[in-house]
C-alpha cells in the first residue's frame, strides 16, 4: 500500500510547477521548507545569487580548461580532485569562474557542493550551477557547511524529481530555509573549524586512491616493465613487420601499434599470461523493450545499469532500480549471479567493473554490461581477476582495444583476447590479501575524516541550537 498525505489544494498556488510527489509536499505544506526547528530563518535565496555561466560547445577548445564533473567533487569535502586538462569536449558544457559557490542540479543531497571564492576557471557540465554569496549576512565557509549539513542534504532529497537522474529545481533549492547566524557567531565558529580542515587535509594526504593501490601492488608482483610500456607508447614512429599482425583484426577504430607494444612487454616478461578466453564465458546483457522504462517501487526485479557500479567495484544498492514482472520475463535470460563480473562496455565508463554481491544474486542486468562467468573457481579466485582488471595492465588493453566512434564500445570478441597474469591459486590468494589490506587501511583513514567532519557539524549544530 503506498503512502497517502492530505493536503489543502491552495497550498499549490507558490507552485512555480505543479508538484504532486509526497516528499516535495511535505517539505512545502508541512515544513514550509524549514526543516531546522527554529523560526529565525530565511530563504537561501537570501544569502546566494545564481549567476549565468558561459556555456561554451562541444568540439575543439581555445586553450586548455581544467575539466571537472560531479565524481571530481569530494562529498561534504570542499575540495576538487582528478581534475584533469582537456583540449576538447564531447558535450556542450559551461565555464565556472565567477560564481562564489557551485551547487549542483543533480543529486546534490550527496553533498558534493565546493566553494570556488578565488574564482579558479573550470570547465563543468550544465548541471553544476555557479551562486555568489552574500557576505554582508554570511561566511562563505560558514553557508558551506550548513549547505552539507545532514538536514540540508535531508531537504535536497525531498526536493529531487525525474525516473532515472533525480534533480532538484533551482526554484525550489532556493526556497530551503537557513538559520539566520550573527556574524560574530559564524567567525568563532569557522575559527573553531579551521584547524580541523588542517586535520582533514593533512589524513588526506595519506591517502592512495583504490586502482593506485591495486597497480602498485601488481607491479611488485610482476616482471613487466611498465614505464618502458609508456615510453614505447609515446613514440612517435614503431616499426613492426606485417607478420606481426598475421591473424589479427585491422580495424581502424583500435590501435594496433599499441597492442603490439603491450605484446612486446609481455614476450620479455617471465609471467606466465592467458586470455579472459582460457578463463572466463563472456555473455552480454539486455535492453529493456522499446518505450518501457526502471521504476523506483520495489518489484523484486533489480535492473543493474552502470550507473549503480562506482570506479572502485562496489554497487551503490541505495540506488538500485526495479523492472516490473512483465518487462523481467521478456529479458529474464539476462541475469547475473553471484561472483559473476560485470564490466562496462560502452561510453565514457567503459572498463569499469565489480564482482558481483550476494545481495545483487539473480538479478537483471543492462545491455551496457558485459558479464564474465568464471568457469573453473577451483583454479581462479574472483576477487583475482577482477583485481587484475580494474589494473593498469587490462586498463591498457581496454582503451586499444575499445572502438573510437562517437560513443566509444568494446566488443565481447575483443573483451576475450585481454590478457592477464597467470599464478597458482595460493599466490592469487596473497595478491588479494596484499590488495584488500592496504584498502582496508585507506577505510581506516576515510572512518577519522568522518569523524572530522562530524566534530564541524557539532560546532555548526551548536551555532544553530542557540537560536531554538
Amino acid at each position: 500500500m503506498g503512502l497517502i498525505y492530505k493536503t489543502n489544494i491552495n497550498s499549490f498556488k507558490s507552485d512555480k510547477f505543479m508538484r504532486l510527489d509526497i516528499k516535495y509536499r511535505i517539505l512545502s505544506d508541512k515544513y514550509n521548507f524549514n526543516l531546522w526547528n527554529i523560526k529565525d530563518t530565511n530563504a537561501l535565496s537570501t544569502y546566494i545569487t545564481k549567476i549565468q555561466s558561459k556555456q561554451i560547445k562541444k568540439g575543439k577548445l581555445d586553450k586548455k580548461y581544467k575539466l571537472i564533473d560531479l565524481k571530481s567533487i569530494e562529498p561534504k569535502i570542499n575540495s576538487l580532485n582528478n581534475v584533469e586538462e582537456v583540449l576538447e569536449i564531447g558535450s556542450d558544457k559551461a565555464i565556472l569562474q565567477y560564481g562564489d559557490i557551485v551547487i549542483p542540479k543533480l543529486e546534490p543531497q550527496k553533498g558534493q557542493i565546493f566553494l570556488n571564492i578565488e574564482h579558479n576557471q573550470y570547465i563543468a557540465s550544465t548541471e553544476l550551477i555557479e551562486y555568489t554569496i552574500n557576505t554582508n549576512l554570511i561566511i562563505e565557509k560558514f553557508l558551506y557547511y550548513i549547505l552539507v549539513s545532514p538536514i540540508m542534504l535531508k531537504a535536497y532529497s525531498y526536493l529531487e524529481s525525474g525516473k532515472t537522474h533525480r534533480r532538484v529545481q533551482i526554484e525550489d533549492l532556493l526556497k530551503i530555509q537557513i538559520p539566520n547566524i550573527d556574524l560574530a557567531i559564524q567567525k568563532k565558529a569557522i575559527k573553531q573549524i579551521e584547524p580541523i580542515e588542517q586535520e582533514i587535509q593533512n589524513l588526506k594526504s595519506q591517502k592512495k586512491e583504490h586502482l593506485e593501490i591495486i597497480n602498485d601492488v601488481f607491479s611488485e608482483e610482476l616482471d613487466f616493465d611498465f614505464q618502458n610500456l609508456e615510453q614505447e607508447k609515446n613514440k612517435k614512429f614503431f616499426k613492426a613487420k606485417f607478420s606481426d599482425f598475421s591473424n589479427d583484426e585491422f580495424k581502424f577504430d583500435i590501435s594496433l601499434k599499441d597492442k603490439l607494444v603491450f605484446e612486446k612487454e609481455i614476450n620479455k616478461s617471465t609471467n606466465e599470461w592467458l586470455t579472459l578466453n582460457d578463463i572466463v564465458i563472456i555473455k552480454g546483457g539486455k535492453r529493456l523493450p522499446k518505450g518501457e522504462t526502471v521504476i523506483d517501487d520495489d518489484t523484486g526485479y533489480m535492473y543493474i545499469r552502470v550507473d549503480d557500479l562506482n570506479n572502485n567495484g562496489l554497487f551503490n544498492y541505495n540506488n538500485i532500480k526495479f523492472i516490473t514482472h512483465k518487462n523481467h520475463l521478456k529479458i529474464q535470460k539476462y541475469i547475473a549471479y553471484t561472483d559473476d563480473i560485470l564490466l562496462t562496455i560502452v561510453g565514457a565508463t567503459v572498463g569499469k567493473c565489480g564482482l558481483v554481491p550476494k545481495e545483487l544474486n539473480n538479478q537483471n542486468i543492462t545491455e551496457n554490461f558485459a558479464r564474465l562467468i568464471i568457469k573453473n573457481k577451483n583454479l581462479f579466485l574472483p576477487q583475482y581477476i577482477l583485481y587484475c582488471l580494474q589494473s593498469k595492465i587490462v586498463k591498457l588493453q581496454i582503451d586499444e582495444f575499445t572502438g573510437k566512434g562517437s560513443q566509444g564500445k568494446l566488443a565481447l570478441f575483443r573483451i576475450k583476447k585481454i590478457k592477464i597474469p597467470f599464478f597458482e591459486k595460493n599466490k592469487q590468494q596473497q595478491i588479494v590479501d596484499k590488495i584488500t589490506t592496504k584498502i582496508d587501511a585507506q577505510k581506516e583513514i576515510d572512518k577519522q575524516i568522518e569523524q572530522k567532519q562530524k566534530q564541524i557539524g557539532k560546532i555548526i549544530e551548536d551555532c544553530i541550537k542557540g537560536k531554538s
